[in-house]
Formats: C-alpha cells, structure tokens, sequence
C-alpha cells in the first residue's frame, strides 16, 4: 500500500477497533465498520493468513450476492480463499438500488476507498484474513468502482479484477501507477457496451473498455499497443501484455455471453492472481 493509503488504513482499524460486532457473517448479519456494512464467507480450514476476494456487487446488488452459497463463493472457499462482500449504499432518485460513488464528476454519497479500507483492515483484524493477499474485483458499477480504485491508488489491494465495468467519460487522463489488473467483459454486452453508451438523454456517458485498456498499457510501461499473447483455445478469448515494467500484470477477457459473470470466471482468475507470484 501507498504511505497515504497506510495511513488512512491505520485510522480505519483504530475506528473499527470500537464499533466491531461478534458473529457476523455472510447472511444474514452484516459486519459493522464506521462507513458501512458487509458480509464475509470463510473456508471451512486455513493454514495461517486467508486471502481473499473482495467483490463489489452491482447496481442493486448487496455483498450477499457476492457470499451466499451456491454462487462463486463455494469455489473460492474451497480454494482457500475468503469472500468479502461489502455493501453499497442506497442511492437517492433511482430505481435502481444500492450502488457506488464511483463517478468522480456526480455526487459522492460515501469515499469509497476509505470505506473500502474499513473493510479490508476488520476482516484481517477479525477474521484472519491475509491485508496483502486480498483482490479488489466488482461487477458492473462495481466493476467500475473497482477500476477507479485502481487508478486512485494501485497499491490498495494486491490485484484488481473488474467484470462488465469500466470508466466512465472522461476518463482519466492517467492514474496513480502501474496495476496487476485482470478485466473481463462479455462480447455481446448491451447494457455496459465495450464502446460505452450514453444514460439520462446523454447526460452521464460509459467509458470505452478499449480506452481504458491503453491507460493501463501507458501506466504498466507495456512496449505495444498490441498484446503480446492471445489464446482462444478454450472458454475465453484472452489478450496478454508480457513486455511490461516488472511486477506489472495485464490482461484482458472476453467471453461470448453479454452482461454477466461468465461461468468459470472465479477458477480463471484465481489461476491469474495465483501465478503472479510464479
């Protein structure tokens, strides 16, 4: 993490010192932290610290999604992972539901990354879970929540892995660093284009997945426009930037589905994350 970043994670975990609760979990308790709520599922066993998913849900989503069993949260505990599933909050003057701050022009109804911090420093306080071993992922709003904390701060958490979001217009003109960053979207995706799309009579624009996978390039040091592997030999059509700045990692998925989580997703990015450290 940045000096900044462990600052505000260190006053983070003095808060949630006072406010923590006893049996909390993935449904239907949430955990308490000073900005907000979330649910957490554990593996049955761990050998020392756990590492962790953490999963920002969708528009009108809750963390419950993200840890509920019978969903993605069955694979990665049995890897020995844990899934952390914070919660939204419910946004004024929408039919939509529970969401993120995400945009940085719109109102910011919460920091985000500071509640995001919250988060991660109570798991690792309270559940053992692995501060340095944890992935920040997120589907759709929080996919792009995911893609914003990214550019804010790459060090945040140890990988970044958004689904089906991404910038909004304007993008950002650069970010805060290089990232290990696994972006995944579907190919026939309409409500989350890969161009983007624009919402409210042209008052509020998607971003372009394609854009913002050169601002990753720019910021991983990568040598080419182009990826330097592409494999389509099995459910994923997988674009790999290689000759990029040392400890940097990129690569971009997409499945032929539209706007989802594609099936296999959660095997084939913890194989990503797991051989980072090859």
């Amino acid at each position: 993490m940045s000096q900044i970043t462990k600052g505000a994670a260190a006053l983070c975990l003095t808060l949630v010192g006072s406010t923590a609760q006893a049996g909390c979990g993935p449904d239907p308790d949430p955990c308490d932290v000073p900005l907000g709520t979330y649910h957490i599922a554990l593996p049955d066993t761990a050998n020392g610290p756990i590492p962790a998913l953490m999963f920002l849900h969708g528009a009108g989503g809750s963390g419950t999604g993200s840890t509920r069993s019978g969903g993605m949260a069955d694979n990665l505990n049995s890897r020995g992972y844990a899934v952390i599933g914070p919660n939204g909050l419910q946004r004024e003057n929408t039919r939509f539901g529970p969401g993120w701050s995400f945009h940085p022009d719109r109102l910011q109804q919460r920091n985000e990354m500071a509640f995001l911090l919250q988060v991660a420093e109570d798991a690792a306080s309270r559940f053992g879970v692995d501060r340095d071993a944890i992935i920040l992922g997120g589907f759709s709003i929080g996919g792009s929540m995911t893609s914003y904390i990214a550019c804010d701060d790459p060090t945040a958490f140890a990988a970044y892995a958004p689904v089906g979001g991404s910038f909004w217009r304007p993008h950002p003109v650069d970010c805060a660093g290089p990232v290990q960053l696994l972006h995944t979207h579907g190919w026939k995706d309409k409500t989350v284009p890969l161009e983007g799309r624009p919402l409210g009579n042209g008052t509020i624009l998607q971003g372009d997945v394609w854009h913002a996978m050169g601002l990753w390039r720019a910021e991983n040091g990568c040598d080419g426009l182009r990826a330097d592997t592409f494999d389509t030999s099995g459910d994923f059509w997988v674009r790999t930037w290689e000759e990029c700045d040392a400890g940097t990692a990129l690569e971009f998925v997409l499945h032929p589905g539209g706007h989802g989580i594609p099936r296999g997703w959660s095997t084939y990015m913890l194989d990503w994350f797991e051989a980072l450290s090859d």
